[in-house]
């Protein structure tokens, strides 16, 4: 008789999510608060896993995802945790009011798009309009893991994997780049978008029809919101391209050769981090491990076929890192609408 050996209980202790709701640019809350936070934490050995994203739902906060060493770990993360997040709320409080004005009918419009069954009763008041947290406050909510989106229980094992250096990339480049002018922002994210999807999809013809295809979603997302702007997106082309161009075409060349040495020094390490990612994400595939959503919501399925598999995780890969760099559902309409565009039009660039 056989016996099957019991699966290895997992190590780690249960991730962390931390809510910080600040009005403000995120970026001081990261550089001044998170930063230093993360190093402390992993000074300490006390850190399996980190990450963050950018959020507006009850309005703008920063979702900090940290997860313990160990169980027995827990207690001094959240207490280093506290005492870094109320000690940076206290010094350098954010001193714009919440969802007034602009950013109130924004929140409307994000919405009503994330409910489009119906606005959960939880989440508005008596008007209608969604709550909105308090200031310079934060809190721990559930963490809710995207099984759907990032391919079943393994998948999240990678997409969290990646989410951690993909924060760390973002930190490091808010901590020691001007991110806060958009030209640096956008030529910013244009590159790590390079890297990843070209490392993903390098035939060019592949990578094209892929952009094409995501700068087209967040246009059908958001159609009438006045969110996204095709006319002028064709007319900031002409200022861009002829840089933008040959910038892209050398980050592609370099990247199918395999010679990430000579990319810049930020895209060095997001570049062997890209190879590795697609790996793993092949791994998936070929083990018959990865299990996707449905886009129509019809139900959840094994994915065993690689392109299918790179193109439907590259999508959600390449918006959380945006997300990351605090880059808008607008910009990343208008960077792929940009990259496809240039190579797709390579004399243009020249």
């Amino acid at each position: 008789m056989t016996v099957s050996a019991a699966a290895p209980t997992d190590p780690r202790g249960d991730w962390l999510a931390l809510h910080v709701f600040y009005a403000a640019n995120p970026q001081p809350l990261l550089v001044e608060c998170v930063v230093p936070l993360i190093r402390e934490l992993t000074d300490r050995n006390l850190l399996a896993g980190h990450f963050f994203i950018n959020y507006w739902l009850e309005g703008p906060h920063v979702r900090l995802r940290l997860r313990p060493r160990t169980p027995s770990d827990e207690p001094a993360v959240r207490a280093l945790a506290e005492a870094a997040i109320q000690r940076f709320l206290t010094t350098r409080p954010a001193l714009y009011a919440m969802g007034t004005g602009y950013l109130r009918e924004l929140y409307d419009i994000l919405f009503a798009l994330e409910f489009p069954g119906g606005r959960p009763a939880e989440l508005v008041d008596d008007n209608g309009q969604m709550l909105l947290q308090p200031n310079n406050s934060f809190s721990y909510r559930p963490y809710e893991p995207e099984y759907g989106k990032y391919g079943g229980p393994d998948g999240i094992e990678v997409a969290e994997w990646h989410f951690r250096h993909s924060s760390d990339v973002v930190l490091r480049a808010l901590a020691t780049m001007n991110l806060h002018l958009r030209p640096v922002l956008l030529g910013t994210a244009a590159q790590l978008m390079t890297v990843l999807a070209g490392t993903f999809l390098p035939d060019r013809a592949e990578l094209v029809d892929f952009l094409d295809r995501y700068h087209h979603f967040w246009h059908r997302a958001f159609a009438g919101t006045e969110l996204i702007g095709a006319e002028e997106y064709r007319r900031m082309y002409d200022g861009v391209a002829p840089e933008l161009g040959p910038r892209v075409e050398r980050i592609l060349d370099l990247v199918a050769r395999g010679d990430v040495a000579h990319l810049p020094g930020f895209l060095r390490g997001w570049a062997e981090h890209a190879g590795e990612l697609r790996e793993r994400v092949l791994g998936l595939a070929a083990s018959g491990r990865l299990t996707l959503r449905s886009w129509d919501g019809s139900g959840e399925r094994v994915v065993t076929d690689p392109a299918e598999a790179l193109a439907a995780l590259l999508s959600p890969y390449l918006h959380m890192t945006n997300n990351r760099l605090h880059a808008t559902i607008r910009d990343e309409a208008y960077l792929s609408y940009l990259l496809a565009r240039v190579l797709r039009e390579p004399a243009v660039a020249a």
